[in-house]
């Protein structure tokens, strides 16, 4: 056990712990331009591949299918938990390099590894617990090497942690005679409180030690947190931990943002994240989605049902146009190598962002976000619930003088008609001048009192979305 951690000292600077001062908070321009992120789950949870990243959860409750499989594979959860686990995550084949490349290929910007999950075992070299992967599993500082390989490849770094739900993640363990009840692994498995309770001051003074500890350790531009933060006992900790991130950046000189759910922070405080969703309309304020490449876990397990790469990068559109950004996650598994389902992904969004990247990257929304039939329902864990877009559905940006325009889908005559930018629609006061293919040269058009007809050309090779800049005069 390490020694209970000593009360932070909130970093001097501009910003005091109160909403008033934290409403001040203006999110930086680089994060603005960034339209899209890497999120990473990995950890000890990778090692069993099985059921989620929640696997340490589940594998302490009786009757689910985790802890089923851990009887089958490991046995007794007294003789072998989940701190057993943690020999058998040596990362082998884990080359930060690697993962950063392919990273930049997919056309991201910024790169959000998971410091510390729900599960308590920190990726990082922390003073404050002995559980982390610079003392035990793959015995190196994971996030360090990750950090400095970011930023050679001029991405931006963030972090996220999961610490608050440790408070009762692996309660389940209470109720059986099983490892979480032994002291000597109390570090690792934390209170293990009901989650009808509410932090005590001993946890929070851990948790705002943890969440400075990375700010100071690694200056990330982007923190993360989850949804649990939102509690009432986390309120003061969190303005806290704003203040002193927020003074740390002003004095480093660095923009940053942090990432919240719900109704944990004020609107103005911070960044709103919406998970596994997206909104309905613009947001005038900038906003965010994570989301992941598999339907079913954030962390690697054998049976990832993976998404398409044209499913993923129609959602980044969408939002996009909207004024958000996507923070999209990949799993690596317990070796360190990421699959190749991920790497094709990335690599086909990277490929589409390459030639049109110019209307995504840098973007602001246009007057409206779109048109088109195919609806989108708001709100979080709805990414699995809705209609294929059409080519009819078409989504706008706009930076400087340039609208974009991406039809979702290759028309079958070869022609869209954008009905938003119609001759004398109060839209477009000013008539088209000029429209171009991004991924090609100039188009034949006519703008009417239905629409601007757009005629792609014939032989135009099939592509993901059709992203099309349009000149007014």
């Amino acid at each position: 056990m390490t020694s209970p951690p000593a009360l932070v000292s909130i970093a001097e600077g501009p910003f005091s712990s109160d909403w008033p001062s934290l409403e001040n908070y203006r999110v930086p321009e680089w994060y603005e331009d960034a339209k899209l992120g890497i999120f990473v789950h990995w950890g000890v949870y990778s090692v069993p591949e099985f059921g989620s990243e929640w696997y340490p959860r589940n594998m302490y409750k009786s009757g689910s299918k985790e802890f089923d499989h851990h009887l089958t594979n490991y046995g007794n959860h007294k003789d072998f938990g989940f701190k057993d686990l943690i020999p058998l995550f040596t990362a082998p084949k884990f080359n930060p390099q690697e993962w950063v490349e392919l990273f930049k290929e997919s056309g991201a910007q910024y790169v959000v590894p998971v410091a510390e999950h729900h599960d308590g075992f920190a990726m990082y070299a922390t003073k404050l617990s002995h559980w982390n992967a610079g003392e035990m599993g793959p015995k190196r500082d994971i996030i360090c090497e990750l950090s400095k390989a970011i930023r050679r490849a001029g991405l931006v770094l963030g972090l996220s942690s999961h610490r608050a739900e440790h408070w009762w993640f692996m309660n389940g363990g209470r109720e059986f005679d099983s490892d979480v009840e032994d002291p000597q692994y109390a570090g690792l498995y934390g209170p293990a409180m009901p989650d009808t309770t509410q932090p005590d001051e001993a946890f929070l003074d851990d948790w705002l030690a943890r969440c400075c500890e990375l700010v100071d350790l690694y200056r990330p531009q982007v923190f993360y947190f989850d949804w649990w933060i939102e509690q009432p006992a986390f309120r003061p900790y969190l303005k806290r931990f704003a203040a002193h991130y927020y003074n740390r950046a002003h004095q480093w000189g660095i923009g940053v943002a942090i990432n919240y759910k719900n109704n944990a922070m004020t609107e103005k405080s911070a960044v709103f994240d919406v998970e596994r969703g997206q909104l309905g309309d613009i947001r005038p304020m900038a906003w965010q989605t994570c989301t992941a490449n598999a339907r079913n876990s954030w962390g690697y397990i054998k049976d990832m049902e993976y998404k398409s790469a044209k499913e993923i990068l129609h959602d980044l559109i969408d939002i996009v146009s909207k004024n958000g950004r996507m923070l999209l996650n990949v799993g690596p598994r317990a070796d360190g190598s990421i699959p190749e389902e991920d790497k094709h992904i990335l690599r086909n969004i990277g490929a589409w962002l390459k030639s049109n990247g110019e209307a995504i990257h840098g973007t602001r929304p246009w007057k409206v976000y779109g048109e088109g039939p195919t609806s989108i329902k708001e709100g979080g864990f709805t990414d699995a619930d809705r209609s294929p877009f059409t080519s009819e559905d078409i989504r706008f940006t706009s930076k400087g003088d340039a609208i974009y325009a991406i039809a979702m889908a290759m028309p079958e005559n070869n022609e869209i008609v954008i009905k938003s930018l119609a001759k004398n629609l109060t839209l477009c006061t000013k008539p088209v001048t000029k429209v171009e293919l991004l991924a090609g040269s100039d188009l034949k058009f006519e703008q009417r009192e239905n629409g601007l007809k757009i005629k792609l050309p014939s032989n135009m090779a099939p592509t993901l979305a059709v992203a099309i800049k349009i000149m007014t005069s």
